[in-house]
């Protein structure tokens, strides 16, 4: 097909590619039943058949597909603020007012960019390696991406970069700042640097902290929302709550910042039956979330057996993946040893995201953890260089 350019769309989407799903994320056919598919954080648990039985029954006699969803989501919001507070050790009241719910975190990023930055009126800055849609999601709206580094050994955030972006950037200056608690793809948590130099950010500064790793974690900054209008916290049901298919993500933050998210989203944002599944999860949250300690007991067999290898550098983990590099000068070329590894461990049958120099992986069930650390294993003796 000849490729033109249609004048009436913005000159920069030219330089732009789509985002396409990894490999896993592919349904359309049954290639992925041959994988174990550890290349996207989800949980490697469905939900359980009682809970599908109660929702195919909800779906039958009770939405009314002919009818638009809850528009306020406000049965949603009261089971989540209850959720945040019982996690979280609050005993707030009325905190359904500091909820809103999103068609996944991805759409409560992009509101929070629209009410923001639009205009030319700001700038974000983000520290790479982290997650790549807020730098994705805000180019494609046309506002600047400021990017810092982190410190290569333990994936701290350069502080003294970020807060010369800050002071130094201009025409728009920086307007939002997003952090991931504990950070996607390098598994470490916000230290009590990182938190005190986010708290010492000026009140004309959003900060945004994406927590949507913490039933791993257990670990939540939701507690100084309260003094901090300029402070968002995003959550998702789509990783320990085993909810990615439905797309119900929420942030929580002062009920100014949410009436402000809540002009800016999308009416009807979110379907029925993803309504239905959100209150059904959380009013089955203990069943759920049982799956948390097994989780967390394979990311810690994992990383004790994957670091006896010594070609392996992995960091702690406080999420429910881990991520491992190639130790320096352990092969003559680290680039392409690594992309021969990842395609090693594909052709072998298991699916990591390869990513910043380094492989992240999803902690999965107990057979699939056992047949990774296998298939690293197998990959590792394979590789010459």
């Amino acid at each position: 097909m000849t490729k033109i350019m249609l004048p009436f769309i913005r000159s920069d989407l030219a330089q732009f590619t789509a985002y396409k799903p990894h490999p896993s994320s592919d349904t359309a056919g049954s290639v992925t039943a041959q994988f174990d598919r550890l290349d996207t954080n989800e949980s490697p648990y469905d939900l359980p058949p009682e809970l599908k039985e109660k929702l195919a029954w909800t779906y039958q006699q009770v939405i009314e597909t002919n009818r638009y969803p809850d528009g306020g989501h406000e049965t949603l919001k009261d089971a989540i603020a209850e959720y945040v507070n019982e996690s979280a050790g609050l005993s707030l009241s009325n905190t359904a007012v500091n909820i809103s719910v999103g068609n996944g975190s991805d759409e409560l990023i992009r509101s929070l960019l629209i009410a923001t930055c639009l205009g030319g009126e700001g700038s974000i800055l983000v520290a790479n390696p982290t997650f790549s849609m807020y730098g994705i999601l805000a180019q494609t709206l046309g506002i600047p991406v400021v990017a810092v580094g982190r410190n290569e050994t333990n994936f701290e955030i350069d502080l003294k970069a970020a807060q010369a972006a800050i002071e130094q950037t201009q025409n728009p200056p920086i307007r939002v700042v997003f952090v991931v608690h504990p950070n996607s793809p390098t598994a470490n948590s916000l230290t009590a640097a990182e938190v005190a130099w986010l708290r010492s950010l000026s009140e004309h500064i959003l900060v945004v902290i994406d927590e949507a790793y913490f039933e791993f974690s257990q670990t939540t900054l939701v507690g100084e929302l309260a003094q901090r209008p300029n402070w968002v916290i995003l959550r998702t049901f789509s990783k320990a709550f085993r909810l990615a298919s439905l797309r119900v993500g929420y942030c929580v933050a002062h009920p100014e910042a949410i009436a402000i998210l809540e002009k800016v989203r999308l009416p009807y944002n979110l379907p029925s039956f993803s309504i239905a599944a959100g209150l059904v999860a959380l009013q089955n949250r203990t069943l759920l979330l049982e799956s948390i300690p097994q989780t967390l007991s394979e990311r810690a067999k994992l990383i004790e057996i994957l670091s006896q290898q010594p070609e392996l550098q992995i960091t702690a983990s406080a999420a429910n993946f881990i991520y491992l590099r190639l130790k320096p000068n352990a092969f003559n070329s680290q680039n392409a040893a690594l992309k021969t590894f990842h395609q090693k461990l594909k052709t072998l049958g298991t699916l990591v995201r390869h990513i910043s120099g380094g492989l992240r992986i999803t902690v999965g069930t107990i057979e699939e953890n056992t047949r990774t650390i296998n298939r690293i294993q197998a990959a590792l003796a394979n590789l010459q260089f």
